[in-house]
């Protein structure tokens, strides 16, 4: 009789450890080739836009919630979308130098979830770390999420990430030649 009570506190001990671990956190993938990056940046005289792919992204899931989440960028593919020919060309080199995001060397861009606050049964208020030319800092965005899709637009200010070209921010008498320091992301993501 003794034994029979030892082995069903010992069975009802690991069912109850089995069932509290049924609420691990799932990782669904990042689709990257159906998911949609697109970059807007502002100057005093108009703005240019374009696209950038996804490397390689999960979201985390806890009881159909997002718990957590990683996306890395690919550098290499800034792409300008509203020039075309030797303009095209010519920005999208410029864009990937020195004075901007120095592609060659940082090749990938970064973001972590940190935190996460849910505002609705589909949205949420998202804290992460964004990583740029290797340096990183937090942001917050909000965060849309609903059958199979998360969508979000960021606001991100360049200067942060020790990109100051033309920013009036760190440079007197640019005049018309200024560029705005932050840039927006717009950002559709697919996941599986």
């Amino acid at each position: 009789m003794k034994y029979y009570t030892l082995y069903t506190l010992i069975f009802g001990f690991l069912f109850s450890f089995n069932a509290n671990s049924q609420t691990s956190s799932i990782k669904k993938n990042i689709n990257t080739e159906t998911s949609i990056v697109k970059w807007t940046g502002y100057k005093i005289t108009g703005q240019h836009e374009g696209t950038i792919s996804l490397a390689e992204g999960h979201l985390s899931f806890t009881e159909d919630k997002i718990s957590g989440g990683y996306f890395k960028i690919d550098m290499s593919t800034i792409n300008t979308t509203d020039l075309s020919g030797r303009g095209k060309n010519s920005l999208d080199n410029h864009l990937k130098s020195d004075d901007f995001f120095d592609t060659e060397k940082y090749k990938t861009a970064e973001l972590t979830i940190t935190g996460l606050e849910s505002t609705s049964q589909t949205s949420y208020i998202v804290s992460g770390d964004m990583t740029i030319k290797g340096i990183t800092n937090p942001i917050k965005f909000e965060l849309d999420v609903k059958d199979g899709t998360a969508e979000t637009n960021l606001k991100i200010d360049r200067t942060k990430f020790n990109i100051k070209y033309k920013s009036a921010s760190f440079f007197d008498n640019l005049k018309n030649k200024a560029i705005y320091d932050e840039f927006d992301l717009k950002v559709s993501l697919n996941f599986k």
